[in-house]
C-alpha cells in the first residue's frame, strides 16, 4: 500500500470522516483527562479537521485551522481557515490553549510546528498534543483508514518518539508538564467488536497507540 500524503489522504477521508475512530475515540479520553479546563479559555485547534471539537462551546473563543479545505468544507464549522501549523495565520501570544492532535506525525521535522505554536500561545499557556505511539508503529499499525469506496488507504506517517516531542518542545521555550499513552483496553473493544475483529483485539490489548502531551510555555 502506497502512503498518500496528508493533503489527497484527507481529502479522500473528508466524506466518512465523522465516523470516530477507535485512535480518535482514545485521543479524545487523554484530551478530556489531561486538558486544562476551557472555561475563559482562547483556544485553538491546530489540526482541527472537520472542526467537531470545537463544537463545545466552552471556550471564550474557540478557532481552528487545518491545511485540507475538504475536511473544512466537510464539517460546516465556523471560526475555521485553512492554514499550515507551520505557518499559522495568527498573531503571537494569543491563545491560552493549544491543541495539535494527531497532526505532528505527518511532519518529517518538528522544529517548525513547535515553534509556530510556541509563537501563537500566551507566556503561561498551555500546549497538548498527541500523535501516533512508536510502540503501535512497531507493532505494525499504520496511519490509516477507509475511504467512501471502502479502500483502505494510508497516510504518510513519520516516527517521533517521546523524547523527541519533549526535546523539540524545550528549543522553543515549552516545558513538560504532564506525558500519558493511551492504551488498547476495554475502553476500545468495542470498537473491534463492530469491526468483526475480535480476534485483533486480543492481540492489541495493551498496546500503547497514542501518544500525549501536555507543555506549558514560560512566562
Amino acid at each position: 500500500m502506497n502512503a498518500l500524503t496528508p493533503r489527497e489522504a484527507y481529502r479522500l477521508w473528508a466524506p466518512v470522516y465523522a465516523a470516530e475512530t477507535v485512535i480518535s475515540f482514545l485521543d479524545e479520553e487523554l484530551a478530556a483527562a489531561m486538558s486544562p479546563p476551557l472555561a475563559s479559555k482562547r483556544l485553538l485547534d491546530a489540526g482541527c479537521g472537520t472542526g467537531r471539537r470545537l463544537a463545545h462551546g466552552i471556550a471564550t473563543l474557540s478557532v481552528g485551522i487545518d491545511v485540507s479545505f475538504e475536511m473544512l468544507a466537510a464539517g460546516n464549522a465556523q471560526a475555521v481557515a485553512a492554514a499550515d501549523v507551520r505557518a499559522l495565520p495568527f498573531a503571537a501570544n494569543e491563545f491560552d490553549l493549544i491543541w495539535c492532535r494527531l497532526v505532528l506525525g505527518h511532519l518529517a521535522n518538528l522544529v517548525p510546528a513547535y515553534r509556530e505554536l510556541a509563537r501563537v500561545c500566551r507566556p503561561g499557556g498551555h500546549l497538548f498534543v498527541t500523535d501516533f505511539h512508536v510502540e503501535a508503529v512497531a507493532a505494525g499499525h499504520k496511519r490509516n483508514f477507509r475511504d467512501a469506496d471502502g479502500v483502505v488507504r494510508e497516510v504518510e506517517h513519520y516516527v517521533h518518539d517521546n523524547p523527541a516531542h519533549i526535546a523539540v518542545a524545550a528549543i522553543s521555550g515549552l516545558s513538560i508538564v504532564d506525558q500519558r499513552d493511551a492504551i488498547i483496553g476495554p475502553s476500545a473493544e468495542p470498537f473491534y467488536e463492530r469491526a468483526g475483529r475480535s480476534a485483533a483485539y486480543n492481540g492489541d490489548k495493551g498496546l500503547a497507540v497514542v501518544a500525549a502531551f501536555l507543555f506549558r510555555l514560560a512566562n
